[in-house]
Protein backbone atom coordinates (compact mmCIF):
# COMPACT_ATOMS: atom_id res chain seq x y z
CA UNK A 1 0.00 0.00 0.00
CA UNK A 2 1.12 3.52 -0.73
CA UNK A 3 1.25 5.46 2.38
CA UNK A 4 -0.11 9.41 2.40
CA UNK A 5 1.47 11.30 4.95
CA UNK A 6 0.13 13.97 6.39
CA UNK A 7 1.61 17.52 6.36
CA UNK A 8 2.44 17.49 9.66
CA UNK A 9 4.48 14.44 10.99
CA UNK A 10 4.82 15.34 14.92
CA UNK A 11 3.52 13.31 16.94
CA UNK A 12 -0.26 13.90 18.27
CA UNK A 13 -0.84 14.40 21.76
CA UNK A 14 -4.19 14.08 21.47
CA UNK A 15 -5.42 16.41 24.02
CA UNK A 16 -8.99 18.47 24.25
CA UNK A 17 -8.59 21.89 23.78
CA UNK A 18 -8.86 23.73 27.09
CA UNK A 19 -11.33 26.87 27.54
CA UNK A 20 -9.51 29.16 28.72
CA UNK A 21 -7.27 29.00 25.39
CA UNK A 22 -10.72 30.14 23.36
CA UNK A 23 -11.48 33.09 26.16
CA UNK A 24 -8.47 34.53 25.14
CA UNK A 25 -8.23 34.96 21.32
CA UNK A 26 -8.98 38.39 21.07
CA UNK A 27 -10.57 38.78 17.54
CA UNK A 28 -9.10 42.66 18.37
CA UNK A 29 -5.53 42.34 18.22
CA UNK A 30 -3.31 43.82 16.14
CA UNK A 31 -1.01 42.00 14.31
CA UNK A 32 2.24 40.99 15.46
CA UNK A 33 5.16 41.64 14.04
CA UNK A 34 7.85 39.62 12.31
CA UNK A 35 9.59 37.54 15.50
CA UNK A 36 6.94 38.84 17.66
CA UNK A 37 5.62 41.89 19.84
CA UNK A 38 6.05 43.56 22.97
CA UNK A 39 3.92 41.84 25.11
CA UNK A 40 4.52 38.42 24.06
CA UNK A 41 8.34 38.18 24.34
CA UNK A 42 8.21 39.41 27.88
CA UNK A 43 5.68 36.17 28.51
CA UNK A 44 8.21 34.31 26.60
CA UNK A 45 11.19 35.70 28.95
CA UNK A 46 9.47 34.71 32.08
CA UNK A 47 8.55 31.54 30.96
CA UNK A 48 12.41 30.61 30.32
CA UNK A 49 13.29 32.63 33.34
CA UNK A 50 11.26 30.27 35.52
CA UNK A 51 12.81 27.50 33.67
CA UNK A 52 16.28 29.05 34.32
CA UNK A 53 16.91 30.76 31.38
CA UNK A 54 16.24 34.64 31.93
CA UNK A 55 16.38 36.18 28.63
CA UNK A 56 15.64 39.61 27.29
CA UNK A 57 13.42 40.57 24.15
CA UNK A 58 15.72 41.23 22.61
CA UNK A 59 16.87 37.94 22.63
CA UNK A 60 13.77 36.23 21.89
CA UNK A 61 11.54 35.33 18.96
CA UNK A 62 8.43 33.95 18.13
CA UNK A 63 7.14 32.54 15.03
CA UNK A 64 3.78 30.55 13.28
CA UNK A 65 5.34 27.10 14.42
CA UNK A 66 8.83 25.38 14.97
CA UNK A 67 9.60 24.87 10.76
CA UNK A 68 9.58 28.55 9.59
CA UNK A 69 11.37 29.20 12.95
CA UNK A 70 14.12 26.21 12.20
CA UNK A 71 14.10 27.60 8.46
CA UNK A 72 15.01 31.07 9.59
CA UNK A 73 17.49 30.16 11.88
CA UNK A 74 19.56 28.01 9.21
CA UNK A 75 18.95 30.93 6.77
CA UNK A 76 20.22 33.44 9.01
CA UNK A 77 23.85 31.33 9.35
CA UNK A 78 26.15 29.88 7.44
CA UNK A 79 27.74 26.34 7.23
CA UNK A 80 25.87 22.62 7.28
CA UNK A 81 23.88 21.77 9.96
CA UNK A 82 24.34 18.35 12.52
CA UNK A 83 21.12 16.33 13.21
CA UNK A 84 21.13 13.14 15.58
CA UNK A 85 20.01 9.70 14.00
CA UNK A 86 17.61 9.73 14.00
CA UNK A 87 16.01 12.97 14.46
CA UNK A 88 12.08 14.38 14.06
CA UNK A 89 11.13 14.04 10.74
CA UNK A 90 10.80 17.35 10.37
CA UNK A 91 14.37 18.96 10.58
CA UNK A 92 15.96 17.15 7.50
CA UNK A 93 13.74 18.55 4.84
CA UNK A 94 13.71 22.00 6.06
CA UNK A 95 17.57 21.55 5.44
CA UNK A 96 16.98 20.78 1.77
CA UNK A 97 15.12 23.61 1.59
CA UNK A 98 18.34 25.76 1.38
CA UNK A 99 19.81 22.81 -0.43
CA UNK A 100 22.96 22.48 2.28
CA UNK A 101 23.91 18.79 3.11
CA UNK A 102 22.54 17.07 6.28
CA UNK A 103 25.38 15.55 8.41
CA UNK A 104 23.93 12.95 10.80
CA UNK A 105 25.43 11.63 13.86
CA UNK A 106 23.97 8.00 15.58
CA UNK A 107 22.68 8.74 18.84
CA UNK A 108 23.58 6.57 21.65
CA UNK A 109 21.79 3.66 22.86
CA UNK A 110 20.99 5.24 26.30
CA UNK A 111 18.35 7.79 24.65
CA UNK A 112 17.34 10.94 23.47
CA UNK A 113 18.43 12.52 20.56
CA UNK A 114 22.03 13.75 21.67
CA UNK A 115 24.93 12.45 19.14
CA UNK A 116 27.38 10.49 20.86
CA UNK A 117 30.38 12.59 21.23
CA UNK A 118 32.95 10.67 19.71
CA UNK A 119 31.13 10.24 17.14
CA UNK A 120 29.92 13.64 16.37
CA UNK A 121 33.98 14.97 16.35
CA UNK A 122 34.94 12.24 14.28
CA UNK A 123 31.96 13.02 11.98
CA UNK A 124 32.63 16.58 11.77
CA UNK A 125 36.31 15.98 11.34
CA UNK A 126 35.34 13.46 7.99
CA UNK A 127 32.92 16.06 6.84
CA UNK A 128 35.62 19.33 6.65
CA UNK A 129 38.46 16.74 5.10
CA UNK A 130 35.92 16.17 2.70
CA UNK A 131 34.74 19.91 1.83
CA UNK A 132 32.15 19.93 3.88
CA UNK A 133 31.34 22.98 6.60
CA UNK A 134 29.51 21.76 9.93
CA UNK A 135 28.57 24.81 11.72
CA UNK A 136 25.35 23.94 13.60
CA UNK A 137 24.22 20.96 15.77
CA UNK A 138 20.69 20.54 16.16
CA UNK A 139 19.54 18.20 19.32
CA UNK A 140 17.30 17.39 21.52
CA UNK A 141 17.76 15.68 24.92
CA UNK A 142 14.13 15.15 25.19
CA UNK A 143 13.42 13.23 21.81
CA UNK A 144 11.21 13.07 18.76
CA UNK A 145 10.98 10.24 18.14
CA UNK A 146 11.39 7.78 21.01
CA UNK A 147 9.95 9.95 23.60
CA UNK A 148 13.56 9.22 25.96
CA UNK A 149 15.49 11.72 27.50
CA UNK A 150 19.60 11.76 27.34
CA UNK A 151 21.27 11.13 30.62
CA UNK A 152 23.00 14.68 31.92
CA UNK A 153 26.35 12.92 31.71
CA UNK A 154 25.67 12.24 27.71
CA UNK A 155 24.39 15.90 27.10
CA UNK A 156 27.64 17.35 28.84
CA UNK A 157 30.37 15.39 27.12
CA UNK A 158 28.36 16.12 23.40
CA UNK A 159 28.35 19.80 24.46
CA UNK A 160 32.09 19.63 25.14
CA UNK A 161 32.70 18.25 21.56
CA UNK A 162 30.23 20.97 20.09
CA UNK A 163 32.54 23.33 21.48
CA UNK A 164 36.12 21.62 20.51
CA UNK A 165 34.26 21.11 16.94
CA UNK A 166 33.23 24.63 17.08
CA UNK A 167 29.62 24.27 16.46
CA UNK A 168 27.02 26.47 17.74
CA UNK A 169 23.64 24.32 18.69
CA UNK A 170 20.45 24.61 18.17
CA UNK A 171 18.66 22.59 21.28
CA UNK A 172 15.07 21.55 20.14
CA UNK A 173 12.86 21.89 23.45
CA UNK A 174 9.39 21.06 22.56
CA UNK A 175 9.09 18.34 25.18
CA UNK A 176 11.29 19.34 27.76
CA UNK A 177 8.14 20.40 29.82
CA UNK A 178 6.31 17.02 28.90
CA UNK A 179 8.59 14.70 31.27
CA UNK A 180 6.56 11.52 32.43
CA UNK A 181 8.30 11.78 36.40
CA UNK A 182 9.47 14.33 38.45
CA UNK A 183 12.96 12.75 38.96
CA UNK A 184 13.69 12.60 35.40
CA UNK A 185 16.54 14.99 35.29
CA UNK A 186 16.78 16.95 31.94
CA UNK A 187 19.29 19.19 31.38
CA UNK A 188 19.36 22.38 28.90
CA UNK A 189 22.67 23.26 26.77
CA UNK A 190 21.84 26.40 27.41
CA UNK A 191 23.14 25.63 31.25
CA UNK A 192 26.30 24.29 30.02
CA UNK A 193 27.27 26.55 26.86
CA UNK A 194 25.35 29.89 27.19
CA UNK A 195 26.97 31.54 24.81
CA UNK A 196 26.81 28.84 22.27
CA UNK A 197 23.11 27.66 22.36
CA UNK A 198 20.14 28.83 20.59
CA UNK A 199 16.73 27.29 22.12
CA UNK A 200 13.94 26.47 20.46
CA UNK A 201 10.44 25.15 21.54
CA UNK A 202 7.73 24.59 19.88
CA UNK A 203 4.19 25.23 22.34
CA UNK A 204 2.22 22.94 20.71
CA UNK A 205 3.17 19.85 22.84
CA UNK A 206 2.30 21.65 25.71
CA UNK A 207 0.99 25.18 25.89
CA UNK A 208 -1.45 25.36 22.71
CA UNK A 209 -3.56 23.33 20.64
CA UNK A 210 -1.25 21.28 18.59
CA UNK A 211 -3.04 22.54 15.60
CA UNK A 212 -2.38 26.07 16.50
CA UNK A 213 1.76 26.40 15.00
CA UNK A 214 3.26 28.40 17.62
CA UNK A 215 7.04 28.21 18.42
CA UNK A 216 10.05 30.32 20.24
CA UNK A 217 13.45 30.82 19.95
CA UNK A 218 16.22 32.05 23.10
CA UNK A 219 19.61 33.53 21.90
CA UNK A 220 22.41 33.70 23.79
CA UNK A 221 22.71 37.44 25.32
CA UNK A 222 25.73 38.20 22.91
CA UNK A 223 26.24 40.46 20.36
CA UNK A 224 26.32 37.54 17.72
CA UNK A 225 22.83 36.32 19.36
CA UNK A 226 21.54 39.37 18.90
CA UNK A 227 22.45 39.09 15.12
CA UNK A 228 21.24 36.16 14.61
CA UNK A 229 17.94 36.71 16.35
CA UNK A 230 17.83 40.25 13.61
CA UNK A 231 18.74 38.10 10.33
CA UNK A 232 16.33 34.91 11.95
CA UNK A 233 13.70 37.62 12.26
CA UNK A 234 14.17 39.23 8.94
CA UNK A 235 13.96 36.01 7.00
CA UNK A 236 10.70 35.38 9.16
CA UNK A 237 9.39 38.99 7.57
CA UNK A 238 10.64 37.89 4.07
CA UNK A 239 8.30 34.65 4.43
CA UNK A 240 5.43 36.52 6.24
CA UNK A 241 5.72 34.34 8.92
CA UNK A 242 4.30 35.56 11.60
CA UNK A 243 1.54 35.00 14.60
CA UNK A 244 -1.86 36.13 13.96
CA UNK A 245 -2.87 38.53 16.79
CA UNK A 246 -5.33 36.50 18.32
CA UNK A 247 -3.60 34.20 18.26
CA UNK A 248 -0.28 35.77 20.03
CA UNK A 249 -2.62 37.15 22.48
CA UNK A 250 -3.82 33.66 23.67
CA UNK A 251 -0.21 32.93 23.62
CA UNK A 252 0.87 35.37 25.73
CA UNK A 253 -1.51 34.57 28.19
CA UNK A 254 -0.53 30.81 28.44
CA UNK A 255 2.75 31.98 28.81
CA UNK A 256 2.19 33.53 31.80
CA UNK A 257 1.30 29.86 33.35
CA UNK A 258 -1.48 31.02 35.66
CA UNK A 259 -3.21 27.90 38.05
CA UNK A 260 -5.74 26.93 35.26
CA UNK A 261 -2.54 26.62 32.48
CA UNK A 262 0.01 24.91 35.08
CA UNK A 263 -3.50 22.34 36.41
CA UNK A 264 -4.02 21.64 32.35
CA UNK A 265 -0.34 20.89 31.91
CA UNK A 266 0.47 18.81 34.86
CA UNK A 267 -3.21 16.59 34.41
CA UNK A 268 -1.66 15.85 30.86
CA UNK A 269 1.83 14.34 31.83
CA UNK A 270 -0.21 12.64 34.02
CA UNK A 271 -2.26 11.27 31.33
CA UNK A 272 0.89 10.94 29.21
CA UNK A 273 2.97 8.85 31.53
CA UNK A 274 0.13 6.58 32.23
CA UNK A 275 -0.78 5.67 28.18
CA UNK A 276 2.51 5.95 27.46
CA UNK A 277 3.60 3.41 30.07
CA UNK A 278 0.64 1.27 28.87
CA UNK A 279 1.56 1.45 25.16
CA UNK A 280 5.41 0.46 25.96
CA UNK A 281 3.51 -2.78 27.88
CA UNK A 282 1.28 -3.23 24.86
CA UNK A 283 3.90 -3.24 22.14
CA UNK A 284 7.14 -5.31 24.45
CA UNK A 285 4.00 -7.74 24.80
CA UNK A 286 3.40 -8.12 21.29
CA UNK A 287 7.09 -9.02 20.68
CA UNK A 288 8.87 -5.57 20.04
CA UNK A 289 11.81 -4.08 21.45
CA UNK A 290 11.40 -0.87 23.03
CA UNK A 291 13.15 1.42 25.68
CA UNK A 292 10.46 3.02 28.32
CA UNK A 293 9.27 6.61 27.10
CA UNK A 294 10.31 9.27 29.71
CA UNK A 295 8.88 12.44 27.90
CA UNK A 296 5.95 13.60 25.24
CA UNK A 297 3.77 11.20 23.76
CA UNK A 298 5.55 8.66 21.89
CA UNK A 299 7.73 5.70 21.84
CA UNK A 300 9.64 4.13 18.85
CA UNK A 301 9.82 0.34 19.27
CA UNK A 302 11.71 -2.58 17.10
CA UNK A 303 9.65 -5.19 15.84
CA UNK A 304 12.62 -7.17 15.42
CA UNK A 305 11.57 -8.96 12.70
CA UNK A 306 14.84 -10.47 10.80
CA UNK A 307 13.92 -9.06 6.79
CA UNK A 308 11.47 -6.50 7.13
CA UNK A 309 12.18 -3.45 6.25
CA UNK A 310 11.39 0.29 8.39
CA UNK A 311 9.06 1.21 5.17
CA UNK A 312 7.23 -2.25 5.26
CA UNK A 313 6.60 -2.23 9.36
CA UNK A 314 4.98 1.16 8.25
CA UNK A 315 2.83 0.32 5.59
CA UNK A 316 1.81 -3.09 7.81
CA UNK A 317 1.21 -1.28 10.79
CA UNK A 318 -0.34 1.63 8.97
CA UNK A 319 -3.13 -0.79 7.56
CA UNK A 320 -3.47 -3.13 10.81
CA UNK A 321 -4.15 0.17 12.75
CA UNK A 322 -6.23 2.27 10.62
CA UNK A 323 -3.89 5.55 11.22
CA UNK A 324 -0.26 6.61 9.87
CA UNK A 325 2.36 4.78 11.41
CA UNK A 326 5.88 6.19 10.84
CA UNK A 327 8.51 4.00 9.61
CA UNK A 328 12.57 4.46 11.19
CA UNK A 329 13.40 5.98 7.48
CA UNK A 330 11.40 9.06 8.48
CA UNK A 331 13.78 10.12 10.80
CA UNK A 332 17.03 8.96 8.86
CA UNK A 333 17.41 6.50 11.26
CA UNK A 334 18.56 2.96 9.65
CA UNK A 335 15.56 1.93 6.42
CA UNK A 336 16.57 -1.66 6.77
CA UNK A 337 15.59 -2.09 10.80
CA UNK A 338 12.05 -2.82 11.38
CA UNK A 339 11.39 0.77 13.90
CA UNK A 340 8.56 2.68 13.71
CA UNK A 341 7.54 5.71 16.03
CA UNK A 342 4.04 4.61 17.84
CA UNK A 343 2.10 8.31 18.70
CA UNK A 344 0.19 7.25 22.17
CA UNK A 345 -2.18 10.86 21.85
CA UNK A 346 -4.10 8.94 19.07
CA UNK A 347 -5.18 6.50 21.56
CA UNK A 348 -7.02 9.26 23.97
CA UNK A 349 -9.69 9.60 21.21
CA UNK A 350 -11.29 11.01 18.06
CA UNK A 351 -13.42 13.49 19.27
CA UNK A 352 -12.82 16.33 21.46
CA UNK A 353 -15.38 14.36 24.37
CA UNK A 354 -13.52 10.97 24.21
CA UNK A 355 -10.40 12.95 24.78
CA UNK A 356 -11.74 14.95 27.91
CA UNK A 357 -13.13 11.38 29.15
CA UNK A 358 -9.77 10.39 29.24
CA UNK A 359 -8.27 13.42 30.60
CA UNK A 360 -10.52 13.91 33.61
CA UNK A 361 -10.27 9.97 34.08
CA UNK A 362 -8.93 8.51 37.07
CA UNK A 363 -7.22 5.45 35.47
CA UNK A 364 -7.45 6.69 31.59
CA UNK A 365 -6.01 2.89 30.16
CA UNK A 366 -9.62 1.44 31.57
CA UNK A 367 -11.24 3.89 29.37
CA UNK A 368 -12.97 1.49 26.88
CA UNK A 369 -11.59 3.24 24.16
CA UNK A 370 -8.12 3.46 25.48
CA UNK A 371 -8.34 0.45 26.37
CA UNK A 372 -9.29 -0.90 23.09
CA UNK A 373 -6.64 0.86 21.45
CA UNK A 374 -4.07 -0.49 23.37
CA UNK A 375 -5.42 -3.79 22.72
CA UNK A 376 -5.27 -3.50 19.03
CA UNK A 377 -1.46 -2.30 19.46
CA UNK A 378 -0.72 -5.81 20.85
CA UNK A 379 -2.40 -7.82 18.55
CA UNK A 380 -1.09 -5.76 15.54
CA UNK A 381 2.71 -6.28 16.64
CA UNK A 382 1.96 -10.17 17.41
CA UNK A 383 0.49 -10.31 14.04
CA UNK A 384 3.57 -8.63 12.20
CA UNK A 385 5.99 -11.02 14.11
CA UNK A 386 3.64 -14.09 13.49
CA UNK A 387 2.35 -17.08 15.52
CA UNK A 388 3.08 -16.85 19.10
CA UNK A 389 4.68 -13.51 19.51
CA UNK A 390 2.69 -11.69 21.85
CA UNK A 391 3.54 -12.87 25.95
CA UNK A 392 -0.03 -11.91 27.33
CA UNK A 393 -2.20 -9.21 27.31
CA UNK A 394 -0.63 -5.84 28.32
CA UNK A 395 0.54 -5.56 31.79
CA UNK A 396 1.85 -8.96 31.98
CA UNK A 397 4.82 -10.59 30.36
CA UNK A 398 7.79 -9.85 28.52
CA UNK A 399 9.09 -5.98 28.92
CA UNK A 400 11.62 -6.11 26.31
CA UNK A 401 15.53 -4.82 26.20
CA UNK A 402 16.08 -1.25 24.54
CA UNK A 403 15.90 -0.92 20.94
Amino acid sequence: MRLTLPFDVRPEPGLPVPPYWEAHLDPSAAAEPPGGGERLLGAAGAYWARRGLPVDRPHALAAPGAEPLLLALLAATDGDPVLARPAAAWQAPLVRLLRRPVHTVPAPAEGGGVPDPFALLEAVRRARAEGGSPRLLVLSAADDPSGTVSPPELLHETCEAAAEAGLMIVSDETYSDTLHHHDTVLLSPAEMLPDHTVVLTDLGATLVPITVPAALARFPATAHGAAWRERAAAALAAMRAVLPGPVAAATSYVLTEPAEVTDHTAAANRLHARVGAAAYRAVTDGGALCRPPKAGFQLYPDLGVPGLYARQAEERLTAALGRPVLGGHRFGDDPTEPRVRIDTGVLLGATETERRTALTAADPVAVPHVAAGLAALTSAFAELRGPGAATGPAGSGSRGRGA
